[in-house]
């Protein structure tokens, strides 16, 4: 007889029930950053934020997830959660009061104000998810995602929770659950004890306004292509300087918005 897999010890599921909510489970960790996913689909958690470092410091409690199932919210004998659209049109579109259910079970598990707790609505037509983004989650006490399905939500939703609308990036996908784990993993990284090397987070790419520059390792040689000389030398002035040239180099050629960015950062004008 085998025994079923244990979670992780910072996941957690949240769903509808009658049960008072402190009786149905413990309380929130104290001091230990949270995330919250509403989702129609739960069992999408961890996933990859279930492996090497995130996952290591989600079983070591250094963080905590919590997925907040919405099928249970749902109305009627088969728990609908969506409807057609007002007005007509394809798809479905999640209904108001199933989400506002599910949004108030959130926030009643969500202590901090919403300054350090964001809510949000994981959207196309948000504004981009960048590292400033992630750096300021990091920086708050946790964060509630709201995984999308269908044609969206209603957005009586949005305009009576005053949800923060962010986007991964200027596609679509089906849903919002692999946008919240690419997002919460760049978030998690960032917070105390998770990766280890706090330099390692300063030197990445978008981390000083750049691309990183490149990396290279043993063996010295390989296929005929050396690892550039500067970095074997032991002059730890001349690396740092190569690096910052190669950075910039990089990022002038591959993202002039970053490039002008960053010049516009250090006083310089525009070339």
């Amino acid at each position: 007889m085998t025994q079923a897999p244990r979670k992780a010890a910072g996941l957690r599921s949240i769903t509808a029930s009658l049960t008072p909510r402190d009786l149905d489970r413990p309380a929130p960790l104290a001091k230990v950053w949270q995330a919250q996913i509403i989702t129609l689909f739960p069992q999408a958690f961890p996933g990859v934020l279930g492996l090497s470092l995130t996952g290591k410091a989600l079983a070591e409690r250094r963080w905590e997830l919590r997925s907040i199932d919405l099928r249970p919210f749902g109305v009627g004998k088969h728990r609908n959660v969506d409807d057609t659209p007002a007005g007509g049109g394809a798809g479905m579109v999640l209904r108001a009061d199933v989400l506002g259910a599910a949004i108030d079970a959130a926030l009643a598990d969500a202590p901090a104000g919403r300054a350090d707790w964001p809510l949000v609505y994981l959207s196309p037509r948000g504004r981009p998810f960048t590292q400033a983004t992630a750096r300021k989650w990091a920086q708050g006490r946790g964060v509630t995602l709201i995984c999308g399905r269908f044609e969206g939500i209603d957005q009586r939703v949005i305009d009576h929770y005053a949800i923060e609308e962010v986007s991964l990036g200027d596609f679509v996908l089906t849903g919002g659950e692999i946008a919240a784990q690419a997002m919460l993993d760049a978030t998690v990284r960032l917070l105390p004890d998770v990766l280890g090397n706090a330099a390692s987070t300063e030197e990445e790419s978008f981390a000083a306004g750049l691309l990183e520059h490149p990396q290279y390792t043993r063996p010295a040689q390989w296929q005929g292509h050396a690892i550039p000389p500067v970095l074997l030398s032991g002059n730890h002035a001349g690396i740092e300087r190569w690096r910052l040239d190669q950075a910039q180099a990089l990022t002038k050629a591959r993202r002039p918005d970053l490039w002008a960015a960053w010049q516009a950062g250090q006083g310089k004008p525009e070339d």
